[in-house]
Parts: structure tokens; C-alpha cells; sequence
């Protein structure tokens, strides 16, 4: 099977599995609404929301994936804590239970990033935290600097990640297979797609356990701003 045979069956599958319960919950409610209570009713419809939205997701990651090697950058000087900032919002809305907290640092030179891309690869870090960490808990996302990187962390007290998948977690469809990720919808696209970006814009993506949860880093090289920044590039 050729990798781009085995892309379109996982994809099949993956798209499978939302579709199915979103018709099967569907016709439930068809052909029995007089039978159904409220609650049930009420019950299939979020069920019905949740598969369409991880549906959704899906296909948007999907597209980004099959745009990737033609994607071109938007290269412009910005401030990473106040390009994190929205990015903190709009989790906060979907997973409002979590604490997310910052520890910037002030003094972080300005660096050469395409601002979308890099807002889509932190949406996705901390998507990643509070959805593999319990409702309650701390995120944390670390700004810092060096004489050659920008640094950026981010950390949850999720459930880790065993070190025989260090290398995995990073490629298309790759999902840590134990009894509390099976629980957890995901297309296994999200740091596929994060890693690419990362790379390029010349920058590299790391992870590590803590004592409890795990860390994600991020680092971009420090330009000089006035010979590097482009309108635009073509990677």
C-alpha cells in the first residue's frame, strides 16, 4: 500500500467513526421522538453537537495537512506574549474549567514569524494540554530567551507520555494507545501539523515528562530583524 493509499484509508476510518454515531443518533431520534424524554433528547443532541464538531476538526486538519507543503509564510516582526494572548481566549471559552496561567518574560526580543501559523501552533499545544489534563488543573505556558532562541513551554498535569512514543507523537495519525487516551477524541493530525510549522519557520519542537504532566517546548532562532524579515516567503 502506498503511503498516499494508507493516508485516504486512515482518513476513511477516521471520518467513519463521527458519521456513523451522528446518523445512528439521528434515526434514533426519527423513529422514536414520541418514546424519547426530554433528557434523552436532549442527550443525543450534545452527543450529535460533540461528533459534529470533532467532525469539524477533522476535516480542517485534513486540509492542513494536504496544504502543508505548499503553504507560504507571512514573515513579520512580533511580540510573542502579545501573540499568545488571544490564544489563551479562545481555549479558555472551550475548556473553561482549566486555570491557564503565563509566565512571560518581558525582555523577549521580537522575532520573524508568519503570526497565523504560529497562533494555529499554539492553539494546538494548548489545546493538547487541557484536553490530556483533568478539568480543574493548571496550564502554564513560559515565555523566555537566550542569545540565539525565543523559547516557549507549555505545561499541563495531564497523564504524560511514555518515552517509547517519543518519536510517534509526532506523525500523521499518531495516537498514544492506553485506557485514558482511547477515551479522548482526536484525529491524531494536531502535532503532525504543529511540528511542520514549527520547522518551517526554522524552528524545532521538543517534549519531556514532568513529575507530573508533561512540557512541550518550542524555540525560534533570534534574527537580525532588519535583514531577515520578508513580506512574504514561499518554504
Amino acid at each position: 500500500m502506498t503511503n498516499q493509499d494508507d493516508f485516504i484509508s486512515t482518513v476513511s476510518h477516521e471520518l467513519r467513526t463521527p458519521l456513523t454515531s451522528i446518523r445512528g443518533f439521528a434515526q434514533t431520534m426519527l423513529s422514536s421522538w414520541d418514546k424519547l424524554d426530554d433528557e434523552s433528547k436532549k442527550k443525543f443532541l450534545m452527543i450529535i453537537e460533540q461528533q459534529s464538531n470533532r467532525l469539524i476538526n477533522l476535516v480542517e486538519n485534513i486540509l492542513s495537512v494536504t496544504k502543508l507543503p505548499k503553504e507560504t509564510l507571512i514573515l513579520k516582526s512580533i511580540d510573542i506574549n502579545i501573540a499568545i494572548l488571544p490564544v489563551i481566549q479562545i481555549v479558555q471559552q472551550q475548556y473553561k474549567t482549566h486555570k491557564i496561567v503565563r509566565d512571560f518574560d518581558s525582555a523577549n526580543p521580537v522575532v520573524s514569524l508568519d503570526l497565523e501559523k504560529f497562533q494555529q501552533i499554539m492553539i494546538n499545544l494548548v489545546e493538547n494540554a487541557a484536553k490530556y489534563s483533568d478539568e480543574g488543573s493548571t496550564i502554564k505556558i513560559i515565555t523566555s530567551h537566550n542569545d540565539k532562541y525565543v523559547l516557549i513551554k507549555v505545561q499541563d498535569e495531564g497523564i504524560g507520555i511514555n518515552e517509547e512514543f517519543a518519536e510517534k507523537i509526532f506523525e500523521k495519525f499518531s495516537r498514544i494507545d492506553n485506557p485514558l487516551t482511547r477515551k479522548i477524541q482526536g484525529s491524531g493530525l494536531g502535532l503532525y501539523i504543529t511540528k511542520t510549522l514549527v520547522e518551517k519557520m526554522h524552528g524545532d519542537i521538543s517534549f519531556k515528562n514532568l513529575s507530573k504532566g508533561t512540557e512541550f517546548q518550542v524555540k525560534f532562532p533570534v534574527y537580525n530583524i532588519e535583514e531577515h524579515v520578508k513580506c512574504s516567503v514561499t518554504q
